[in-house]
């Protein structure tokens, strides 16, 4: 018995079908089922009950199945544990990240990442959730970074990085006068939002909402399909928005606009990373996430 074997009886079991296993295994099926066939023959028993259309686990297989699951956990806490202590990694990682996270949040961790491992070469795709879902379980993502959390039931997902959103305004705004103001001040201007369904502004009318101010009473005067053109929008002097810091860096710097605190309210959301249940992520991979989460949390 290996943990090879442990793993692709795992997959098979979740999976539900050799031929769905040995795709996400990248396995032939005769090869997905050799192996579920030596570890039947390790225990001396039946593992998956094949006499329906749907393989099912047996009574043994069953038994046998969180020991494989926490051997595939224990694989993954190891790396976790020895990735802080790893040098000399080589490899290339192909990742897909959210448009917050990929234009604005990611770039400036990549070069001090790079510093740190500069054998490891990063291949990011910068798309939507839906997008960076359907390359992962096609094999062509390693894992994504994403704005929001989701229910997947071929994904793991777990918290790597928090952010929090703040009220962008034009340095001529009325607002900018201040460093710190009552949201109802703040209301009482027309906005620029992001589109409906994108993770900045569900968390903003998410928090709105909390505090009984329903979001669908804001003065919209504009709603866009990217962060860059909310960004021009304001520059112009056309409204009010909620970004996140680290996409207005260059904007504050030359004066284009203010970053001003909301007294008593906080816009706060976690990215997330998400990959596929039945892949062990290479620990470049591992690396680089734990990287993030040193670096952000």
């Amino acid at each position: 018995m290996n943990f090879h074997q442990l793993h692709i009886f795992h997959t098979v079991a979740e999976r539900g079908s050799f031929s769905s296993a040995a795709q996400v295994l990248h396995m032939t099926q005769p090869a997905v089922t050799m192996q579920v066939q030596s570890l039947e023959e390790y225990f001396g028993a039946k593992l998956l009950d094949r006499s329906t259309k749907k393989i099912e686990l047996s009574e043994a297989g069953k038994a046998l199945f969180p020991y494989a699951k926490r051997s595939i956990d224990l694989v993954r806490e190891a790396d976790v544990a020895m990735s802080s202590y790893t040098q000399m990694l080589q490899g290339r990682l192909q990742l897909g990240a959210s448009l917050t996270i990929g234009e604005y949040v990611l770039p400036r961790l990549l070069g001090p990442f790079g510093q740190q491992f500069p054998h490891i070469n990063i291949m990011m795709k910068v798309m939507n959730t839906t997008q960076i879902i359907e390359e992962i379980t096609k094999h062509q993502l390693n894992f994504g970074l994403i704005e929001a959390p989701i229910e997947h039931p071929d994904m793991v997902i777990d918290v790597v990085m928090q952010d929090e959103l703040k009220l962008i305004v034009p340095a001529l705004h009325p607002l900018a006068e201040y460093e710190e103001v009552e949201l109802e001040m703040v209301l009482e201007y027309p906005f620029i939002l992001r589109e409906r369904g994108s993770g900045t502004r569900q968390v903003m009318e998410d928090q709105l909402n909390s505090k009984g101010y329903p979001a669908e009473n804001l003065h919209t005067v504009m709603e866009l399909g990217s962060t860059g053109a909310v960004k021009s929008a304001v520059e112009a002097g056309l409204g009010i928005t909620m970004l996140s810091p680290s996409s207005v860096k260059h904007e504050t710097a030359l004066g284009l606009v203010k970053i001003v605190n909301i007294r008593d309210v906080e816009f706060k959301r976690q990215f997330y990373a998400i990959h596929l249940k039945s892949t062990v992520l290479p620990i470049s991979a591992v690396t680089f996430l734990t990287f993030l989460q040193k670096n952000t949390i």
